[in-house]
């Protein structure tokens, strides 16, 4: 019976190798996981696809569905008035204030749709007192992934080790089971980052993206087109030298007349003056073979150009792509960026790389920040794309304000049939996310666009692992090693080593592939050593979640990663000092209000 034991062993090795060297998404991974856990034979079909049905993977989709209705309806936004009156200049206020009004929302509503309402409130913010929000993006970030802690439906991770403890035997978690461990944990996080924050991270004036930290100077340029170019008389579509040149119009100038995207069907004629947006090389390869003349750079400087893109019904501004975002992997020659979305992208920020050349030949990551410029209304209009978000502050009249009293009061109905055991969790997320419909709070095409879809995917290709693990025995065969390990240790140092190997894991991994390896493995711990279950259970709950080294742990993180200008190790610097308070504190107070 040893031969099931070892090959779940070796999937597991081969998932863990796939996690860390990116070569799929991990939910793509996880799927693969499921297809060959079922073609060896190690679980059934039904086993296989139990984590499509599974009450977990289908409470954490309707509590993405009802973070979206709360969104739609301007709660959050409204909030942002507290955060601009209140925060003042000091850094270390601005975090408290901060957390005190960011940190409960996330306790009951997902916490990338928090980051993604509050991201551009802060910057822009900053932007009026010319302060660096290099300061506050990460403990933005920490603040929601610890607000989440707060309760049983405050992250994913947390509906699916419910669910896994369940499995177990350890019944569901109750909605404020662990909320006093959860506050708790939250304040000294809180504390620790208006102390420790504003001395570590940096304070980078360049943090908000704009035309002059790009220095785009040698990248957008004016063009003329004499009487004998061959362009006379043609559209930029049928010529197509957009997409033979890495060049992109912007703008065309005739006569003193500006005229502006669309432009592909303009007939061109001479004289007309093209600003563009491409390298030197490529504009005098053009000039080679259509005869176009590059206008001298006396003519317009930088300044100049950045007015003339951001005046009228243009404008500048800055798009970060989602984690959800469909064109992820793609090139914007591959979406046609342009015709899709009507602006046109200047340059592109990952992390500190600046790309300006080459961009329609550059794949799109998650936490990319592109530069784009446009008419204002393609611009207003990206604000209800679910794959970017525009880094400025949406009004809250473009939303529907006349419904957030009937949304809020909806989620507090769902909390509060849940945290008195009226219905089951499923049935009150259920019902809300029907309310929230009914009563228009969402429109009925809003339900899938609000799902995090590759979550889903995650977690219902991860849950058969946790059965052919329990099946073949290999949750019996590593427990072995990890008691003998942990037998001589006193129990909290054995949450404080399950913490700390979960915590590590998650950097890696993901926190909810974390959550599925380790609570089975530290539940046959925990009975060989005479523990209480529940207590390693919580501390790898909060540890799978509690994701503060690296931009790649948390998606939260990701998303400050880009708009904040940081460096990878900004985050080590203040997310390790972090995660080492946490691996004490967390353990300490389970122990004192839970028991081993």
């Amino acid at each position: 019976m040893q031969e099931p034991k070892f090959l779940t062993l070796g999937i597991i090795s081969l998932a863990l190798i796939f996690f860390i060297a990116e070569w799929y998404p991990v939910d793509i991974t996880a799927l693969m996981v499921t297809a060959v856990l079922m073609l060896l034979g190690l679980v059934t079909p039904e086993e296989g696809i139990s984590g499509f049905s599974n009450p977990a993977t289908v409470t954490v989709m309707l509590m993405f569905i009802l973070s979206a209705g709360v969104t739609k309806t301007g709660i959050i936004q409204v909030m942002r008035d507290g955060l601009i009156h209140w925060g003042g200049r000091h850094p270390s206020r601005q975090i408290v204030v901060m957390g005190l009004l960011v940190g409960p929302i996330t306790a009951f509503i997902n916490n990338t749709a928090v980051v993604a309402v509050f991201l551009p409130v802060v910057e822009d913010w900053f932007k009026k007192q010319n302060i660096s929000p290099s300061t506050l993006f990460i403990p933005l970030s920490y603040i929601t992934i610890m607000g989440g802690m707060m309760t049983g439906i405050g992250t994913s991770t947390n509906i699916l080790a419910s669910g896994v403890s369940r499995d177990l035997g350890y019944g569901e978690f109750s909605l404020f089971q662990f909320t006093q461990l959860g506050i708790v944990t939250f304040i000294i996080g809180l504390i620790f980052l208006a102390i420790a924050a504003p001395k570590i991270l940096p304070h980078r004036k360049t943090a908000n993206l704009s035309f002059s930290d790009f220095d785009l100077k040698e990248y957008v340029s004016e063009v003329t087109i004499p009487p004998h170019s061959s362009l006379v008389g043609q559209t930029l579509r049928s010529t197509q030298i957009q997409r033979k040149f890495d060049l992109d119009v912007l703008e065309l100038i005739r006569a003193g007349e500006r005229f502006t995207q669309p432009l592909v069907d303009l007939s061109l004629q001479a004289q007309d003056i093209l600003l563009v947006r491409g390298h030197r090389d490529e504009l005098l390869s053009l000039n080679d073979q259509r005869g176009l003349e590059i206008l001298p750079v006396a003519k317009f400087k930088r300044e100049s150009i950045e007015k003339n893109l951001s005046s009228g019904a243009e404008m500048i501004a800055e798009v970060l792509v989602l984690s959800t975002a469909q064109l992820i992997g793609f090139t914007l020659k591959d979406l046609r960026f342009r015709q899709q979305y009507n602006v046109t992208v200047l340059a592109l920020r990952r992390g500190k790389e600046l790309v300006r050349d080459r961009l329609g030949q550059v794949p799109i990551q998650f936490g990319d920040v592109m530069l784009v410029q446009g008419p204002r209304d393609s611009l207003v209009g990206l604000h209800t794309s679910r794959d970017l978000l525009v880094m400025e502050p949406r009004d809250v009249e473009m939303l529907r304000s006349e419904k957030a009293g009937i949304a809020i009061s909806i989620l507090v109905l769902v909390i509060g049939a849940a945290a008195f055991h009226w219905i089951p969790i499923l049935v009150s997320t259920l019902v809300g996310v029907l309310t929230m419909v009914i009563t228009g709070c969402l429109k009925p095409g809003e339900l899938y666009e609000a799902v995090r879809w590759d979550v889903i995917f995650l977690l219902a290709g991860l849950l058969p692992l946790g059965i052919a693990m329990d099946k073949s025995g290999a949750t019996q065969w590593l427990a072995r090693p990890l008691v003998s390990i942990s037998h001589n240790l006193p129990g909290f140092w054995v949450l404080v080593l399950f913490y700390m190997f979960t915590s590590v894991l998650t950097e890696i991994i993901s926190n909810n592939a974390a959550v599925i390896l380790i609570i089975p493995l530290a539940v046959e711990v925990a009975k060989a050593l005479n523990l209480n279950p529940l207590a390693l259970i919580f501390a790898i709950t909060f540890a799978a979640s509690n994701s503060y080294m690296t931009p790649i742990g948390y998606q939260t993180n990701m998303m400050v990663y880009g708009p904040g200008g940081y460096k990878f190790y900004d985050f080590i610097r203040i997310g390790l000092p972090l995660n080492i308070l946490m691996a004490m504190m967390t353990p300490l107070l389970i122990v004192r209000f839970y028991g081993l």
